[in-house]
């Protein structure tokens, strides 16, 4: 029995993964904290959970936390990440891993040091679709991958998300490290070098970036672009997207990790929805963290992992500020 708790509500993501836990067997939300006591209340309430009013009283000993899943501002990943690992628990941390490179080590290195398990979340990767195309890429149906272009476009999240201070940037760093993580991930590759065009375009009020078009070299040299912006309008049939069109010297494929779908009219209220049915990527990945976390295995998706990702991103906007490529690792 893997008996995990959630910090903060702030990422919608935090509903996906307590519905999860609560239809997984052998896994319990033991308790919720949030620095937003309404709002933690109110969810602890609506998964049948506790709420605890502050992180100390979540990791009481009594409370026996195995695990925790970070969910807060992008900002305040650090905060949480490190007080869990003081209170000797795994931590799944939301998307991306942090703001800064700095941080990322801090975090890395804090829970190295406190013997705990420290896992980014990239559920795209627990994709049936991607997982064929792993399989396709590492078994050498494609030959020698050339080029790579992926997407990652969808609604403006507004809140939080539209405040550099809390968010660590826009569009870019929000949409960008999902399709790095699986280009990482699929190629053994690290980017080298990135470029990219930013703006706010979309809606030009928005006090960050909302669209972005990123360059990627990577050190195997297979040249990869991304579309990582928030184009969708509000009336859009679905959220987002994330595809990959991968093109190799024996084949090309594409795949579409929102596929599964079907359309939804709704002629009373004049609107057109696309449900998505099938494979749960939210639920395989919290099953395979509460699996890591009851047996001790490691992590399929390190911290590191979510460095590497992370850094795209924020070299991302220093070659759209200087207008020329940026080499990474950043230094």
């Amino acid at each position: 029995m893997a008996r995990l708790g959630i910090m903060s509500f702030a990422h919608l993501h935090a509903d996906f993964y307590a519905t999860a836990i609560a239809g997984l067997p052998d896994v319990e939300l033991v308790g919720v904290w949030d620095d937003n006591a309404e709002r933690g209340e109110e969810k602890a309430a609506q998964y049948n959970t506790r709420f605890f009013p502050t992180p100390e009283e979540l990791f009481a000993p009594e409370n026996e936390i195995d695990g925790v899943i970070v969910t807060s501002e992008n900002v305040n990943h650090k905060r949480d990440v490190l007080a869990a690992a003081e209170a000797g628990v795994d931590i799944l941390c939301e998307k991306p891993i942090s703001v800064s490179v700095d941080d990322a080590y801090v975090m890395i290195d804090e829970c190295e040091q406190a013997g705990v398990q420290l896992m980014i979340a990239f559920p795209s990767r627990y994709a049936p679709s991607f997982q064929r195309l792993l399989e396709m890429v590492r078994a050498g149906e494609l030959g020698e991958i050339l080029c790579i272009k992926g997407t990652n476009r969808g609604e403006n999240p507004g809140g939080w998300f539209n405040d550099p201070s809390l968010a660590g940037g826009g569009a870019v760093i929000d949409h960008t490290v999902h399709v790095v993580d699986l280009c990482r991930t699929m190629l053994e590759q690290e980017v080298v070098k990135v470029y990219a065009e930013i703006d706010t375009i979309f809606d030009p009020d928005l006090p960050c970036d909302d669209c972005g078009i990123l360059t990627m070299n990577f050190d195997g040299g297979v040249v990869a672009t991304l579309d990582a912006s928030w184009s969708r309008p509000k009336n859009y049939p679905i959220w987002g997207d994330v595809t990959m069109a991968v093109i190799g010297t024996e084949g090309n494929a594409w795949v579409d990790l929102f596929v599964e779908h079907v359309d939804i009219w709704r002629a009373s209220a004049g609107t057109h929805l696309w449900e998505p049915y099938g494979h749960d990527v939210n639920a395989d990945m919290i099953a395979d963290f509460a699996r890591c976390v009851d047996t001790g295995a490691p992590v399929p998706i390190t911290g590191m992992d979510g460095l590497k990702a992370m850094e795209v991103a924020l070299g991302a906007y220093k070659a759209a500020d200087s207008g020329r490529p940026v080499g990474l690792p950043l230094a």
